[in-house]
């Protein structure tokens, strides 16, 4: 597929926090989603989407992600002995599917420069940013989807989704008019406002197709209070200059980044896939079934209230 942007950075020099202790000795790009990491299923969006060019900022300690999508001569010989050619052609697809380059971000001083970083090897051509906790499903992909309102604005845009207003605070907000269909031209963006002063409840996501004038203006962003640069701070300061663009996404987006929006996902590609979705779903049924019980008979006498039956623990020490 040829596409008009070719490039598509990665930020991943994250510490994963929310994660510990998982990922105190690997990172949580790779926390898997039934058998892939995370950050694979963005890998294979921007495939999907036409890029052929991979740029990983990482840091420290985020060596398995670059292990990951190299060729493992080793394990592939391993697995051409035994056999297995379905498990060989899959980490095969894994290291074949795309160019990758790699770029140390020192410190973890922000998104904008996590970017900001990428300079040298982005060059002179818009490019993409996908941010890896965010997974999502969609067809067309996600950023195919965004590619298709560039081409059509020639400038810079953002993934957006509808949130709830209770929500809006822990996003960066548009106030943006629409164009036509899900395509909107922002007026401005606000960074986690409070719910009663967000000017809309379109939330910007973790996709982004940029220009690359952005790193201009990035270069000369001033740190927040955290001490970070951020990356809708730059956005703001480009807008005075240039039309910003929205688009907004027709699919599900699952927000790894937390516990619960993980444990989400992985119910949701696991009831995608067919060697698991029927065995998983009648488990998931037991659960439910299981939870009723126990909230019905909430209250009633405990098994420390009742008379006890000793039987089975005489068994059991039988």
């Amino acid at each position: 597929m040829n596409s008009s942007v070719r490039k598509a950075v990665f930020p991943a020099a994250g510490l994963g926090t929310r994660f510990l202790p998982a990922t105190k000795a690997q990172p949580k790009e790779m926390l898997p989603l039934v058998d892939k990491p995370t950050i694979q299923y963005g890998v294979e969006e921007a495939l999907a989407s036409g890029i052929d060019n991979i740029i990983l900022v990482t840091g420290r300690g985020k060596n398995a992600i670059e292990d990951h999508f190299d060729v493992n001569i080793e394990l592939e010989t391993f697995l051409e002995a035994r056999g297995k050619r379905d498990q060989l052609a899959e980490i095969r697809k894994i290291s074949d599917m795309i160019n990758f380059a790699y770029v140390r971000q020192g410190e973890p001083l922000g998104l904008g420069h996590a970017v900001l970083v990428t300079r040298a090897l982005v060059g002179d051509e818009p490019f993409a940013v996908i941010l890896g906790d965010d997974v999502i499903d969609a067809d067309p992909p996600a950023l195919r989807q965004m590619v298709e309102v560039f081409d059509e604005v020639q400038g810079p845009v953002l993934a957006v989704e509808r949130v709830a207003r209770d929500q809006v605070s822990a996003y960066g907000i548009i106030d943006a008019e629409p164009m036509q269909d899900g395509v909107y031209r922002i007026r401005d963006l606000v960074e986690k406002p409070a719910p009663e002063e967000a000017p809309s409840n379109l939330a910007i996501i973790g996709r982004y197709i940029l220009t690359p004038d952005v790193f201009e203006t990035l270069a000369i962003t001033k740190r927040d209070r955290t001490g970070e640069i951020q990356l809708t701070n730059g956005l703001r300061q480009l807008l005075q200059r240039r039309s910003l663009y929205a688009c907004e996404i027709k699919g599900v987006r699952h927000d790894t980044g937390n516990k619960l929006g993980f444990l989400k996902a992985v119910v949701h590609f696991a009831l995608k896939r067919p060697d698991l979705a029927e065995p998983f779903r009648q488990y998931l049924k037991t659960v439910f079934s299981q939870a009723g019980t126990d909230a019905a008979t909430a209250g009633k006498p405990t098994s420390a209230d009742a008379p006890r039956d000793t039987s089975s623990v005489a068994a059991a020490k039988r």
